[in-house]
């Protein structure tokens, strides 16, 4: 069987990560296991997607594989070698899954120092942990792995004898790499705006197509087959199709009821391409037209956002930002009279989290709740140029809440963008969404 590739080489930035990662943390020796396949039986399948953070240092993509990256003694200080270890070729079993890379594909293709196959990894372990000041492996999502660690370790330990040293310590390695991940190169940056470009489509597909009487399964497929045949892999995340009093659940799931006319429906769903993912949610009517209730609490959603987008720049903070917005729909609230009281003792109560339970913003990336530090020595981070995060505030009358007036009641509300912030302030990556209400009824014509 020829050794036939999708792949003839891999970015020289996959290279200059790994370089990048040494740098800040010399003399220690990352281990990272591949993300299992999705086997629900032995005989069926489900697509395979990379865990993160081998993907962005490696770009290899086969399950059944383990990275190990580490100081290269032969090119001096600072200098990366990376070992693979992956799936031997088996030409019986790449007739029936698809080709492999094999060792000589991780070497050629991939540029591994060094390649063997799986099966040797117990075996080479040890020597490769050997003089390592310290170790960053991820504890407990991999039992058999795990059980490689310990043991590679305790044989480190035995070989010490009674030299009096200790075993290094282990770490996440989130505590590096995800610090890497937070600052989006322009490679990083290309990616996601493709991401939320093929995302911003779908949702204004949706608007335009979704009719009283569709299923939320009819709008999940629809968002999916736009996402796909615009070239994104996968979704980043399970999309939530909620319509009518489900949109006031925050991870609604189900997306099997009928839509009816009338009712808002709620699309929080982001496509994924070559692993970066988008987030986008919007709110619109299932009919034509919003109705005056839900007209003013989308607008007091819409304009708390819009707030939110314009204090983003470098020296702000999450914290900042969640407060105005949390500020800004009590005032909406209290206009409304869904509220009562001083604005003051209903922020420092909290009591608006009876319509607004959740955080405004997270990181985003090759994850849709991406890595990275919130905080840094117990304070917030300030906002720096190349971080990428979700602005969403909301509205959530829950359908047990009597006291809400029938004409706020039982509606959910969420608009949800993606901002880079940059060197004089931020953009919007998702602005190709239609959020004005003129415009998404425009679309409903």
């Amino acid at each position: 069987m020829g050794l036939i590739m999708l792949l003839s080489h891999v970015p020289a930035y996959f290279k200059q990560r790994r370089e990048t990662l040494l740098e800040k943390a010399p003399g220690s020796v990352f281990l990272f296991p591949a993300n299992e396949e999705f086997l629900r039986n032995p005989d069926v399948h489900y697509p395979f997607r990379q865990e993160s953070n081998f993907q962005y240092l490696s770009a290899f993509e086969e399950a059944e594989s383990f990275l190990v990256v580490m100081p290269s003694g032969s090119q001096g200080a600072g200098k990366s070698r990376m070992v693979l270890f992956v799936r031997a070729r088996d030409v019986e079993k790449e007739m029936w899954e698809g080709e492999r890379y094999g060792t000589e594909g991780a070497r050629k293709v991939f540029g591994a120092d060094e390649a063997y196959t799986i099966d040797e990894l117990p075996r080479r372990l040890p020597d490769l942990l050997k003089g390592a000041e310290k170790i960053y492996y991820r504890m407990g999502l991999h039992a058999q792995h795990d059980k490689l660690v310990i043991e590679a370790m305790e044989i480190q330990r035995r070989s010490m004898g009674r030299s009096g040293k200790s075993l290094p310590p282990i770490a996440d390695p989130n505590e590096v790499v995800g610090e890497m991940r937070m600052f989006k190169s322009a490679d990083e940056v290309a990616l996601l705006r493709r991401a939320c470009q093929i995302t911003a489509a779908a949702h204004k597909t949706a608007m335009q197509e979704v009719r009283p009487g569709m299923n939320e399964f009819e709008v999940e497929a629809l968002v999916d087959y736009s996402f796909r045949r615009q070239g994104a892999q996968r979704v980043g995340y399970g999309s939530i199709i909620a319509g009518g009093k489900n949109s006031t659940c925050l991870h609604y799931r189900s997306n099997n009821e009928v839509l009816k006319d009338g009712d808002l429906i709620l699309i929080d769903a982001g496509a994924e391409f070559d692993y970066y993912t988008s987030d986008i949610t919007r709110t619109f009517p299932v009919g034509r037209r919003f109705t005056e209730g839900q007209a003013k609490l989308y607008s007091m959603v819409l304009k708390t956002q819009k707030e939110a987008i314009a204090m983003t720049r470098p020296g702000a903070k999450l914290p900042e930002i969640h407060k105005q917005v949390c500020e800004s729909l009590i005032d909406g609230l209290l206009s409304m009279g869904l509220l009562k009281g001083d604005k003051a003792e209903i922020f420092k109560t909290a009591g608006h989290r009876r319509f607004y339970p959740h955080n405004t913003s997270h990181w985003l990336g090759m994850d849709v709740h991406d890595v990275g530090l919130y905080h840094r020595n117990g304070e917030a981070r300030v906002l720096e140029p190349g971080m990428v995060f979700t602005i969403e505030p909301g509205f959530y009358s829950q359908p047990g809440d009597s006291a809400v007036p029938s004409e706020f009641a039982k509606i959910g509300i969420r608009i949800e963008d993606d901002i880079l912030v940059t060197a004089s302030g931020c953009e919007n990556l998702t602005v190709d969404a239609p959020k004005e209400i003129a415009d998404i009824e425009a679309l409903k014509k």
